[in-house]
């Protein structure tokens, strides 16, 4: 059995910091170099994040809830419960989940764990 990733947590400005030192070319995330300059097109906000995320519940982004329950063939009764078996499921295939605290409403993202490697935030 594989050790799964544990889940990160990340304040508000960590965050805000976190996509300021990304950038998106060709539909691929990554990390910006030292003093290189990236034209504006390839900024990367919460909207632009979302594409790369496996699921999210976020007050920024519209995650689509209920559609990725149904991807997953799953059902629930209330948002938190369908939310925890988004969890469950991904969590289950490896991927992580990021917590964002210091925001009025939940900021949860989940993501591969390879990604989050990539991007410098798992070891």
């Amino acid at each position: 059995m594989t050790d799964l990733p544990a889940d990160l947590t990340l304040t508000l400005p960590e965050w805000d910091a976190f996509l300021a030192q990304l950038y998106e070319r060709d539909d691929r995330l990554d990390l910006r170099a030292g003093d290189a300059t990236y034209p504006e097109s390839e900024t990367v906000d919460a909207y632009v994040l979302s594409g790369h995320a496996e699921a999210l519940q976020s007050a920024e982004v519209d995650g689509d809830l209920w559609g990725t329950l149904e991807d997953i063939e799953e059902e629930a009764g209330s948002e938190a419960q369908a939310w925890a078996k988004i969890c469950a499921f991904y969590r289950d295939r490896g991927c992580v989940l990021l917590r964002v605290t210091g925001t009025e409403e939940p900021e949860e993202w989940i993501f591969s764990a390879a990604l989050l490697r990539r991007l410098g935030l798992l070891d």
